[in-house]
Formats: structure tokens, C-alpha cells, sequence
């Protein structure tokens, strides 16, 4: 499909710096692809507008402070580099993309946590070797340190990834630190938040477990390419980044049964929905799931696994606008989100969300 099918405008005011407080405030968009129609809702209506049967999976990764900020020396040429992990390979590798990548060669070094003002200090430095490089900026780095101690030196140099759309807006703080995890975050390794699920408090929680309604953990570690812009005219020429994922045989065969029993799957987030389907056989009964996923869904893509979803509002011509599109519909989805954008709902990572019933 021509990727331009995917665009449309949005007013920069209407792109959220800061999450609403508290969490569960957040307006909710209800769309029903069978009655082609949308409603206006709150986050707080959700347990209400699910059945009792039913089974929520969250995405339970927690993000870590990938965006790490460094140098390169050269001889008497010294190169400050900024790079953003987004897939860890093994204890002590690293793939992250580069600023600017034009800068590395591969087997060049990169001390990170410090600058060329500061970089006479040698305590607890933080290297890396380049092992790897490709044309679109990405490179692989090889840490000095490896496995607990790795993930504690990059916590305490690291910056937590902000999107695009925020960080060119305003700097990362302390206050991001907890806005940007929910809180069923538990397994490290994720650059974005998986943002629907930003939405959930315990209170929440607690009102739809009390209705007989199950909530299931997995896990999709999300990766900085959820950023990147698709750049190509036509979707059957993107490629997605793979991304980690792991769905135990435990909650796939709750997952099974609930559904046997005539209750719907719904995905909190499209991280959630992407390893669900990535879980599916044809016959849409779910198996355990541990490795990566490089699935791409726009329309035409039949649904094996989810019923339903929660989900942000997504940027223009992006693969989770192509997801939600495939979900209910292009042509209700963007009759949506202009009504949303009418309707003043906040979008992206720290906006509102959508209900999307297929």
C-alpha cells in the first residue's frame, strides 16, 4: 500500500509533554469497527466496557536510560557521540543507533559519561568498541563491562529515551524516570515505554479484576526503531527492527481457554498485540513465545489472536497508525482521529487512548 494512504494533520498543541494526572483521567476513544462508529469515554469506563470473560495481556518490559552521551578519540581528534541502545545481544553487546554515525569506523572507542572537557577522568569509565556498522547509522558496541555490573553503569550514566516528539521539545527529567514506566513494568530491556499501559493505576486494576476480568503479564522489550519514521512510498518495501519478546505456556493457555469459554483477548498496547499475534499459530491458538519478532501489520493482515485493543494515538504515516489502521479500518481510523483531534484529545506517548473493537 502507498504509504501516503497514512498521513494526516496534526496540530503541534495537540502532542503531550506530560502525562494527565492521575494516570486513569485520561479520555478514552471508544471505536467499534462492526457498528463503524466511535464514542467518547474515560480510561476509568474501561472495566465497564469489557466483559467479564474477557482477558487484558499487558507488556510488563520496563524501560531503561538507553540514550547514553560520550567521545571518540582519534588521535588529537576528539568526537563527542551521542547513541540510543535499542537490542542487547548478548551480556555485553549492544546494537544502538549513532549520532552522528558518520563519525565511528569500526574498532574506534567510545568512553561514555563523559566529554572532551571531562574526559581526564578515568574512575569507573565507561568504553565501548565499535564491532559493527551499517549504512543506516546503526552500529554494534562491544562493552569493557559485562552482565549486572554493565546494566548498573549504564543506568548511571543513561537518560531515559524520550520520543523525538517530546525530547525536541522540552529535556528529559527526573519526573520522566516514573512517567515513563507502568506500573507492570518488571523486565528491563526496553528503550520506549509501551505506552498504553501508562494509562493503568491499581486502583484501576483492582475495579477490573473484581468483575471476573483476567490480567496477563508478557513481555516485548520495545525497540528505538518504534521511532523511526517509515521513509520508503510503498509498505511491502519497510522492513521492521526485530524486537525481544517472551509470552509464557502458562498465560497462553489461560489465554486459550479464556477464549474457548466465548471471552475476547484484548491487547494492551500494539507491543502487547505484536508478540499475541507473533504467538499465534493459523488456527489463532496461542503457544508460548520467547525470541524476537520483526512482524509488520497493516491492512490486510488477518488477526489470529486479539480481540480488542488499547492503544495511543499514533503518529501519521507510522506502522502502529498502519496496526490500528488493519485493526478496524483505514477509513474509520482516520474519520477518529480527526474527530480526536476536533475533540482536543492529547496524542503520542503521554496522550490519551483509543478502545478499538474489531
Amino acid at each position: 500500500m502507498r504509504v501516503d494512504l497514512f498521513d494526516f494533520e496534526l496540530p503541534e498543541e495537540r502532542i503531550a509533554l506530560r502525562p494527565i494526572v492521575p494516570r486513569d483521567a485520561a479520555r478514552l476513544l471508544v471505536v467499534n469497527a462492526a457498528m463503524d462508529n466511535f464514542e467518547d469515554r474515560s480510561i476509568r469506563d474501561l472495566p465497564s466496557l469489557l466483559r467479564p470473560q474477557d482477558a487484558l495481556v499487558v507488556n510488563d518490559t520496563r524501560v531503561i536510560p538507553a540514550q547514553l552521551e560520550g567521545i571518540r578519540v582519534r588521535g588529537d581528534a576528539v568526537a563527542q557521540i551521542g547513541v540510543t541502545l535499542h537490542a542487547r545481544e548478548n551480556d555485553n553487546t549492544w546494537r544502538a543507533f549513532a549520532r552522528p554515525a558518520k563519525r565511528l569506523q569500526v574498532g574506534e572507542r567510545i568512553r561514555f559519561g563523559e566529554t572532551s572537557e571531562s574526559m581526564a577522568c578515568l574512575l569507573a569509565a565507561l568504553d565501548a568498541t565499535v564491532i559493527a556498522k551499517d549504512e543506516r547509522g546503526e552500529v554494534t558496541l562491544a562493552f569493557d563491562l559485562t552482565g549486572p555490573v554493565l546494566d548498573e553503569a549504564i543506568a548511571s550514566r543513561g537518560q531515559m529515551p524520550l520520543p523525538p516528539y517530546i525530547a525536541s521539545r522540552r529535556a528529559p527529567d527526573a519526573q520522566d524516570e516514573r512517567d515513563y514506566q507502568t506500573i507492570f513494568a518488571e523486565q528491563s530491556g526496553a528503550v520506549a515505554a509501551p505506552t498504553a499501559g501508562l494509562h493503568f493505576t491499581p486502583e484501576l486494576i483492582a475495579d477490573i479484576e473484581s468483575r471476573g476480568i483476567a490480567v496477563h503479564r508478557a513481555t516485548l522489550h520495545v525497540g528505538a526503531g518504534t521511532f523511526l519514521p517509515v521513509k520508503i512510498e510503498d509498505t511491502r518495501d519497510h522492513r521492521m527492527h526485530a524486537e525481544w519478546g517472551r509470552l509464557s505456556a502458562e498465560t497462553a493457555d489461560a489465554l486459550n481457554a479464556r477464549r474457548a469459554k466465548g471471552g475476547r483477548i484484548v491487547a494492551v498496547g500494539t507491543t502487547a498485540l505484536r508478540l499475541l499475534e507473533s504467538a499465534a499459530d493459523e488456527s489463532g491458538s496461542i503457544r508460548a513465545f520467547s525470541g524476537e519478532t520483526s512482524i509488520f501489520i497493516e491492512p490486510g493482515y488477518r488477526f489470529r489472536a486479539a480481540d480488542a485493543l488499547v492503544t495511543n494515538f499514533h503518529l501519521p504515516r507510522s506502522t502502529l497508525f498502519m496496526l490500528v489502521a488493519a485493526f478496524a479500518g483505514l477509513d474509520l481510523m482516520k474519520r477518529a482521529y480527526t474527530h480526536a483531534i476536533r475533540q482536543r484529545y492529547r496524542f503520542y506517548s503521554y496522550g490519551d487512548a483509543c478502545l478499538l473493537l474489531r
